[in-house]
């Protein structure tokens, strides 16, 4: 039952080393016989001192004397590591279950099994050596970062750091995948650096400080690493094509990346998916598995322990507690310093609208601190879209739209989130890792200017946090049903034949191919008829087109209870069609505008980044009306046809292909201007909730008597950001002239409307006179 010698770490000879040996089964003592006299024979020269050490990070005090014992023999004697290496594979389903419950050793067979499977496979295990120390330079390491004193601590120190260097070598043998820390409470409560900050919170304790790191760490197992992407994918595999898209030339730039420096993933959010999905990406890649946060709701029934072994991290819904706060960052730098990545939401929580949420910055600036009190030289923000053909949560995002209340997490909750995954068919996930952006490029050097400077660095984190959004919008590819929903949208509900959707189609297709924007494959294929098809009918039976059969022909609209759910899949393209969508209103408003024509089309494209700041990205002012000239100077000597004013910029618009800010922007105007309309007779400073009540019941008056486009703009959701927008117009504080100021913003917003009913009415001109041409061309000679 002899075992390979590791062929990795070979023993490095010395006058004198002691072996500290993980054993702690009878195979495993043997394989380790075996190795020791083969070390001996090998070098005879060396004196070979062995202690056995139990498998736990806490060994009993007989153990722990001893060691103390013989630490202090000889400072010159090395220290060499020695564990017994299971390489994975067949365990007992039950014994993994077991395993993975009770965080134990995961890949380490049951004893009762091990010398069974060495007979059949000797390959199995190995006997592994970490890189040995000089007990001097562990004595110097430990002053250096403890605040302890003892023996016994020292001793204590030592095994850890023995741990540390085993799991190097066997990361070498399992792969980056596996990548995982261990010992992140015993070298914390340990640290010098952690003790000095407790002691400057008042009624701090260790043992309090200890409690919050055992709620924190994840008890990381091997197996778990398998597991949990297993699982996931057998849960989106049930709806979705088992194939994530990856785009592989990023993957590979960002495993470069990854051998480098700490990373942390930041990814959009718009399932609970996606902190499945994440994983899964990972493990499929070879790339090192991630710590994600998640919030403590999630830790319900066996998804706690299971999560927690994953990698997951949960974390507390309020962070008001100093110490947990304190723990908290500590926990973060440990992670960085020990070059292990993290992960979470950008955007903090799912979005339920479909477009990306502004930037939460809270998690950011305790990684932010840990790069600048030096702890890696570099940190990079991974930027991770995940996007989706269609999703079964759009129906809840509805509901949530109309104003109800979302349902509380529990296993009762989980079962049928993941029995309604094997509902239907909901196409393929898209995964793409845009290039990283680099902390040390916004806030400077570790240790630098930016350390004491509070304000400065919260602006670099906006900034840092604003690039990887943008980042993330640019490289989320645009898909088939984003691009039908929002067509569809736009009929009011009046059904379309496949020919009109098809021809209609293109003009969208032409201004992102122009703009080079990414594309599903899905979006692709609405060039053809049959690709349109295949789109309709993966929408079809109100997911959320419907289809009306039955007559000469097939025709597909989108009924109002359904519009909800389509805005969601539409507003996720919305940002490639933002700035066209601008321009379309800002050339409306030149053309009715006196004076200087050419500066009122600035000026109110300006005025409509301002406006919709709080929903969308946009790039900074300048590169806003470099990519607006760009835009328009497609048109020969547009200056001159603004500046003329009235027909002549009437002539751009209707030479513009597509005309699409009606399709794009009208909710969120509509939205606005509801609320704009409740403030005229509101209290000055009306709460949230009984603005979002007000705005809701008059939202759906206007909806009854067609005041409204759709009911998509009596939308809680979008009346959230529409208060933002009142409250950056300074309309919810008490003034003498308030009154005025909420009516003006109210007929500005109707005026707005005013010019999306011009290009509307031009784009139905041009679609009408497309339907002409194209039956015309079909009738028999």
């Amino acid at each position: 039952m002899k075992a390979p010698v590791d062929q990795y770490t070979p023993f490095t000879p010395t006058d004198d080393a002691l072996v500290l040996a993980s054993v702690s089964s009878p195979a495993e003592q043997e394989l380790l016989n075996d190795w020791l006299a083969q070390q001996r024979r090998q070098h005879p020269d060396t004196n070979v001192e062995v202690l056995r050490l139990p498998h736990s990070d806490d060994p009993p005090p007989g153990v722990l004397a001893q060691l103390v014992e013989k630490l202090q023999a000889d400072e010159d004697r090395s220290v060499v590591p020695v564990r017994v290496f299971w390489v994975p594979g067949g365990l007992p389903t039950r014994s993994k279950i077991v395993a993975l419950l009770s965080g134990r050793d995961t890949y380490r067979p049951p004893e009762i099994l091990q010398r069974r499977i060495l007979r059949r496979d000797p390959s199995r295990a190995r006997v592994v050596a970490g890189e040995p120390a000089k007990v001097s330079e562990l004595r110097q390491q430990w002053a250096d970062t403890t605040v302890a004193e003892n023996a016994r601590e020292f001793a204590r120190f030592v095994i850890r750091r023995a741990a540390l260097a085993i799991e190097r070598v066997e990361l070498r043998l399992l792969g980056p995948e596996y990548k995982s820390p261990r010992l992140i409470k015993p070298e914390l409560l340990a640290s010098a650096r952690f003790r000095e900050g407790l002691e400057r919170i008042p009624g701090a304790t260790v043992e309090r400080a200890g409690e919050m790191l055992d709620e924190l760490s994840t008890g990381w197992s091997r197996f778990s690493v398998d597991l949990i992407p297993s699982l996931g994918r057998a849960i989106f595999s049930r709806g979705f094509d088992p194939n994530i898209d990856y785009d592989r030339a990023e993957v590979e730039v960002m495993r470069r990346n990854l051998e480098n420096h700490p990373a942390v993933l930041l990814f959009s959010h718009r399932s609970y998916l996606d902190g499945v999905i994440v994983p899964v990406a990972m493990q499929e890649n070879r790339l090192p598995p991630v710590h994600t946060f998640a919030g403590i709701n999630l830790s319900f029934g066996l998804m706690g322990p299971m999560m927690r072994h994953s990698g997951v991290i949960f974390l507390r819904r309020k962070l008001d507690d100093p110490l947990y706060r304190y723990v908290l960052r500590q926990f973060v730098g440990y992670i960085v310093e020990k070059r292990f990545n993290l992960s979470w939401s950008i955007e903090g929580t799912r979005s339920r609208t479909g477009k990306m949420l502004p930037p939460k910055l809270g998690l950011l600036a305790y990684v932010a601190d840990a790069y600048l009190d030096g702890r890696s030289d570099d940190i990079l923000l991974q930027p991770v879209s995940i996007s989706f053909d269609q999703l079964h949560e759009t129906a809840e995002y509805a509901a949530y739209a109309r104003g109800g209340e979302k349902t509380p997490e529990s296993l009762s909750w989980m079962y049928n989130f993941i029995k309604a995954q094997g509902e239907r068919n909901y196409g393929k996930i898209y995964v793409r890792f845009p290039e990283a952006v680099s902390m040390r490029e916004y806030l400077g050097e570790p240790h630098g200017s930016m350390t004491t400077d509070e304000d400065g660095k919260r602006l670099a984190l906006q900034k840092m946090a604003f690039e990887v959004s943008w980042r993330i919008l640019r490289a989320t590819p645009v898909n088939a049903t984003a691009l039908v929903s929002a067509l569809l949208l736009t009929t009011r509900g009046v059904a379309l034949t496949l020919d009109p959707i098809h021809h209609t189609l293109q003009d969208s297709l032409d201004y992102l191919e122009r703009k080079q924007t990414p594309m599903t494959n899905s979006a692709l294929r609405l060039r053809t008829p049959e690709g349109v098809r295949a789109a309709l009918d993966a929408l079809s039976n109100s997911h959320p087109v419907t289809a009306v059969e039955g007559g000469r022909e097939c025709v597909w609209r989108i009924a109002p209870e359904d519009e909800h759910e389509a805005a969601f899949y539409r507003n996720t393209l919305i940002d490639a069609f933002l700035e066209t969508s601008i321009v379309e209103l800002a050339l409306a408003y030149a053309a009715r505008s006196d004076g200087d024509r050419l500066e009122a089309f600035w000026n109110q494209a300006m005025r409509l980044r301002d406006l919709l700041k709080f929903d969308f990205y946009f790039a900074d002012s300048s590169a806003f009306r470099e990519h607006l000239a760009e835009e328009m100077s497609w048109h020969e000597d547009w200056e001159t046809h603004v500046s003329a004013g009235g027909d002549r910029v009437n002539v751009l618009l209707r030479a513009k292909k597509p005309l699409i800010a009606g399709a794009m922007l009208r909710p969120f105007f509509e939205a606005y201007e509801i609320v704009a309309d409740v403030l005229r007779d509101a209290p000055a400073e009306i709460s949230e909730k009984e603005l979002t009540k007000k705005a809701l019941g008059l939202g759906n008056q206007y909806v009854a008597q067609g005041r409204v486009r759709s009911n998509e703009s009596a939308s809680a959701l979008l009346f959230s950001t529409a208060r933002q927008v009142a409250v950056d117009q300074d309309l919810l504080s008490a003034a003498a002239d308030l009154a005025e100021r909420r009516t003006a913003f109210r007929d500005e917003l109707r005026d707005i409307l005013r010019d999306m009913d011009t290009v509307e009415q031009i784009s139905r001109e041009q679609f009408y006179a497309r339907e002409m041409q194209r039956r015309a061309l079909r009738k028999p000679a």
